[in-house]
């Protein structure tokens, strides 16, 4: 079973690519699925199911935000290259025993001061981490871009086996009532002829009792076709309380010549286009990468740096002249008549002390520098070698899953082509077994009528022919889906016409 499921995995091409479907059929009553809005139509058919499953699986729109976040990921690695700006500003109140952050002094006094800073930094070598982490992200989404594609494969592939059950149901369920529907004919046909005596009463009782285990084969598969449609309805993610119908697919009767392609060839065509291929490889591409960005630890981080700042203090002053003038002694002479003391004055100009404005401290006090910044790592605890470590770890178990994802894809094609083969044979000994069945049915209903043979041998003779009716029903679908599935692996646009 698991086998068989895993080759149902690549159906979806198919069911995308062939528009089986007839023309979308105008909905008489519909459904809502819980939190989507999607709605089952009563009619629909199979690429209506598939979109109505896409929206409303969770693991889907978890993908799509595993994308968006590796977007936003991507974006801000390469940003990352561009330089930074920070800009800082400070306003302070500072009250009693206060430092002049003009003059750095001490002053004993209420000061208002604001000071601003820009500080510019851009890296000019850093072992290439930067250049390396941004096409590690490209991959890394391109990558998970890949794997929503398998996710919404897998979605879809699931709808088509719960389809194709759906349809199978309904194929048995169409044998066993033209199956009620014969023995009912032959069951009036039997009550006449004993009505006019040219048959025994036994045959008719044996007749209508092939007719109860025919109306119970209906009822069993009228059964095994609610519950396709429960497990279809269940995959597309939409309530069960509802009628609806699904449109049939138009499936020729297959051919049986040998598949053309080898299991080679099916396998180099499908390594190079299946997204799980694809995926995987890019997650290897993505790990090699995240040794280089390891690697770049090892290396020094040379960046320049650039700084503007300004400040202003209300405890600044200047001294402003106010045109008046004092006497001060600076020394005395003495007079040769008298012999007395004469003092020597000079004038001393007078000033008023006043506060610098805003915008004068501010231009004032602007200043810029530019620097160099060097950062060599000696010796950080073996944390760069260990991240190596990590990483190369990393990379090989991406390879080992990149190997694995191709094995499986071998094993599935080598079992895919096997079973077409044994879908051939089957396919090809219902046919010759329901074309006996339906000649030894023929007789037996000649001989019936002509009174050569009982009910019972009438009853075998028809029950083996539902039988194998039933199962070249099944056959055909099977052998047909796994046609295409080969035909999916060589990326062959596919069609039933």
């Amino acid at each position: 079973m698991q086998v068989a499921w895993k080759q149902m995995r690549v159906v979806v091409a198919l069911l995308v690519t062939a528009n089986l479907s007839a023309t979308y059929a105008q909905s008489t009553g519909s459904a809502v699925s819980p939190g989507t809005g999607a709605v089952a139509p009563a009619r629909v058919n199979l690429q209506q199911c598939i979109e109505i499953a896409q929206q409303n699986n969770i693991q889907i729109r978890q993908g799509r935000l595993t994308i968006a976040n590796s977007e936003l990921q991507l974006h801000q690695a390469r940003l990352n290259q561009l330089p930074t700006a920070v800009f800082q500003g400070n306003q302070s109140l500072n009250g009693g025993r206060s430092i002049n952050p003009q003059s750095n002094e001490f002053v004993q006094q209420t000061i208002n001061s604001s000071s601003f800073q820009l500080n510019s930094s851009a890296t000019l070598y850093n072992g290439g981490v930067l250049r390396s982490t941004v096409r590690q992200n490209e991959l890394a989404l391109q990558a998970g871009q890949q794997e929503l594609n398998a996710t919404q494969n897998n979605v879809s592939l699931t709808v088509a086996q719960n389809y194709l059950n759906v349809l199978t149901g309904t194929e048995q369920l169409a044998v066993a009532q033209r199956q009620a529907d014969v023995t009912r004919a032959q069951l009036e046909r039997t009550q006449r002829l004993v009505n006019a005596g040219s048959a025994p009463e036994a045959n008719l009782f044996e007749l209508r009792a092939t007719l109860a285990s025919n109306e119970l084969e209906i009822i069993n598969a009228q059964n095994t076709l609610d519950l396709a449609k429960v497990a279809l309805l269940q995959a597309m993610n939409v309530p069960i309380n509802q009628d609806f119908e699904v449109e049939p697919i138009t499936v020729p009767d297959p051919g049986l010549d040998p598949y053309t392609a080898s299991v080679q060839q099916l396998y180099d065509v499908a390594s190079a286009n299946l997204p799980e291929i694809k995926g995987a490889d890019l997650r290897v591409k993505s790990a090699n990468l995240g040794v280089q960005v390891a690697k770049g630890g090892l290396y020094p981080t040379l960046s320049l740096n650039g700084n503007l700042s300004t400040v202003y203090s209300s405890a600044a002053k200047t001294a402003v002249p106010n045109g008046q003038s004092t006497q001060q002694t600076i020394g005395f002479v003495t007079d040769p008549v008298t012999g007395t003391q004469i003092p020597i004055n000079t004038s001393v100009p007078g000033y008023d002390r006043t506060g610098i404005s805003y915008g004068t401290q501010l231009s004032n006090n602007f200043s810029q520098s530019v620097s160099l910044f060097l950062r060599v790592p000696i010796f950080q605890g073996n944390l760069s070698r260990n991240r190596i470590t990590t990483a190369k770890i990393q990379q090989q178990n991406a390879e080992l899953t990149a190997l694995n994802t191709r094995l499986t894809l071998r094993q599935q094609i080598e079992t895919a082509y096997t079973q077409v083969k044994a879908g051939a044979n089957r396919y090809r000994a219902t046919q010759a077994q329901v074309a006996s069945l339906e000649k030894a049915f023929q007789v037996a209903e000649s001989r019936l009528n002509a009174g050569a043979i009982n009910a019972t041998d009438y009853s075998i003779a028809k029950t083996n022919l539902d039988r194998a009716r039933a199962s070249l029903v099944q056959a055909k679908y099977d052998y047909v889906f796994r046609t295409k599935i080969l035909d999916y692996y060589q990326n062959k646009p596919l069609s039933f016409n």
